[in-house]
């Protein structure tokens, strides 16, 4: 089973945005930082949720059990519930649906912002080196 914590970070709402994504593992530890673009915050959330799939697809860690930590209630509540009202994040739940596909198992758990904080880390270098 792989262990995923992903946040992002905004400077403005919406501004430049940068994410965070800490893969932990059986001997695996990876940190990445990545740009997101200009968004808002929770579209930067779901950004870089959807980059930490396919960033696991990319290295072929998707033929294991993932275990994905957010902070951010919006993300963890429209994936588990598969739904929302909310037009902007209608196509991130339905990329999300798509590349779910690719994974036997997924699993997503909300966690406090202080239990996410090299994640945070993360996202706060790339909206540093990235603005």
């Amino acid at each position: 089973m792989l262990r995923i914590c992903v946040d992002a970070a905004t400077k403005g709402n919406p501004g430049p945005s940068g994410g965070g994504i800490v893969v932990v593992g059986d001997g695996i530890h990876e940190q990445f930082h990545v740009p997101l673009g200009e968004h808002s915050n929770h579209e930067a959330e779901f950004k870089v949720f959807m980059n930490a799939l396919q960033l696991l697809i990319d290295k072929e860690f998707n033929d294991q059990t993932i275990l994905i930590h957010s902070d951010s209630k919006i993300v963890v509540q429209t994936i588990e519930k598969r739904y929302t009202k909310n037009l902007l994040f209608q196509p991130y739940l339905e990329t999300f649906q798509q590349l779910e596909k690719n994974f036997p198992l997924l699993l997503i758990k909300w966690i406090p912002e202080s239990q996410n904080k090299g994640a945070d880390s993360l996202a706060r270098q790339a909206l540093q080196k990235y603005q």
